[in-house]
């Protein structure tokens, strides 16, 4: 079977073409799938029934994500989705919005979608980190995760206008199917969003950067460093060579001049351990003269005893960089009474799963990996 989602736009093209029909038959698929949100083949009432039925047989479907949990934040502005793929498959989507208070204007509607099931990367502190990794997702399941989403925002007469991958898994370690996600989202006659609505985050696939540089593309690069010194990394990192630090500046700097796009650097606030003055003034002397922005992510508390440092903390360290001359701000946090931060939602799904077998079986059930773990706030939009 092969998913009409999956199909970039001069690829319906040929289709259409082979089927023996005008090339306007690909607009009008595109068009409902975008814009209508059919559920199934059937749906597609712009095509002659011949045609539809046509697509049928021959083994054309429309792959749909279903919803297994939704949970919303107190204030509404953040929306936390679990998904079930096809194959059943669970991973999370979240929406945050970022309404601008008296001005009458759509909220700026931000979709953090996730690249893979779970994550090889390892990342002490994060709760898809310590999961493991299952697999990869198509780039159909990822551009499912933001329709699944502006079917939601179409309800209340909003729209999408960012797409960070910066959800569950590593970006550039699934680099061909993010890159046809980012071209169906992209293109003019699919989704239709700005490239520069669009940010990539990575923990520091150097061959990915390289490769995304090169696309041609104008989409934004968030590099979550998290550390200013080689050790410190690999510590909380343990995926990292032995000169990452200094390898990924030497890469923000050649993708800014191969893209003219900056570079932001994410950085998560751990207390007692990557929060320190003399770190922060580490990492002001490291990124000094950079046409670059750092974010500091005070982390989410986790089972593994990491905590966020206090408030005057995050604050000193987010002046010593600013007075280094480096462009800093602090995440705004969204979404953390309703475990929006990586892999949390599943995690929760599965232990209540795992529960549920065990009041039905009565028999203990092996934990789940990386359960009651935490990790990072979800990200803002791009645009700054």
């Amino acid at each position: 079977m092969t998913d009409l989602y999956r199909m970039l736009p001069g690829e319906l093209d040929a289709l259409m073409l082979e089927l023996g029909q005008p090339r306007y038959r690909a607009d009008q698929v595109l068009r409902a799938l975008y814009h209508d949100f059919p559920a199934g083949v059937d749906d597609l009432r712009q095509l002659p029934a011949a045609l539809r039925q046509r697509l049928s047989d021959e083994g054309y479907v429309l792959g749909a994500a279903d919803e297994v949990r939704r949970v919303a934040s107190e204030d509404g502005e953040t929306t936390k989705l679990l998904l079930r793929m096809a194959d059943g498959t669970l991973i999370e989507t979240v929406l945050m919005q970022y309404p601008e208070k008296g001005s009458g204007k759509h909220p700026r509607s931000t979709v953090c979608v996730s690249t893979q099931a779970g994550c090889a990367m390892g990342c002490v502190f994060c709760a898809t980190g310590q999961m493991g990794f299952e697999r990869n997702l198509r780039g159909e399941e990822i551009v499912a995760q933001v329709l699944h989403m502006a079917r939601l925002l179409a309800e209340r007469d909003q729209h999408v206008t960012n797409v960070v991958f910066m959800g569950m898994g590593e970006p550039l370690a699934n680099y061909p199917e993010t890159i046809r996600a980012i071209r169906l989202l992209t293109d003019p006659r699919a989704f239709a969003l700005s490239q520069r609505a669009i940010t990539v985050s990575t923990v520091g696939v150097l061959r990915g950067i390289q490769r995304l540089a090169d696309e041609g593309l104008q989409v934004g690069l968030a590099i979550s460093l998290h550390a200013p010194t080689e050790t410190l990394r690999q510590e909380l990192v343990p995926t990292a060579g032995p000169h990452s630090v200094a390898d990924l500046v030497s890469a923000a700097r050649r993708f800014f001049r191969r893209t003219g796009r900056r570079v932001t650097f994410e950085y998560a606030l751990i207390a007692g351990k990557n929060d320190s003055p003399e770190l922060a003034r580490e990492l002001g002397a490291l990124l000094r003269g950079m046409n670059t922005h750092v974010n500091l992510i005070p982390v989410n508390p986790t089972a593994g005893g990491f905590e966020r440092p206090a408030r005057r903390r995050v604050l000193e360290f987010e002046r010593i960089l600013r007075e280094a001359g480096v462009n800093t701000t602090v995440r705004v946090e969204k979404g953390s009474e309703i475990s929006a931060a990586c892999g949390q939602l599943r995690t929760d799904e599965q232990e209540r799963q795992v529960i549920g077998l065990e009041e039905i079986s009565g028999a203990p059930v092996p934990p789940v990996r990386g359960r009651r773990q935490s990790g990072l706030a979800p990200a803002p939009s791009p645009g700054r």
